[in-house]
């Protein structure tokens, strides 16, 4: 099971939670574990977000590993400018 942080503007689509467990290998399947599990998170991850990994931004795409100890952040897109 992998541990996602939830950035303040998620968690009330998550029941509350500021950290939600799901099973995954990589950054797909982690953000389709959390739409699974808490419906109301799509909309949201539909339309984009950052993830964090270990204290870095993933920019590999969603095929990214993700490992059990990894400590991951889903945060509000980064947009560069």
């Amino acid at each position: 099971m992998v541990e996602v942080n939830l950035w303040s503007g998620l968690r009330p689509l998550a029941d509350g939670r500021d950290r939600v467990e799901v099973d995954a290998g990589t950054v797909r399947e982690m953000l389709a574990g959390l739409v699974a599990a808490y419906p109301g998170l799509e909309p949201a991850i539909s339309a984009g977000v950052s993830v964090a990994i270990d204290g870095r931004i993933v920019t590999g795409g969603l095929n990214e590993a993700v490992a059990p100890d990894s400590e991951v952040f889903l945060l509000q897109r980064i947009k560069g400018g």
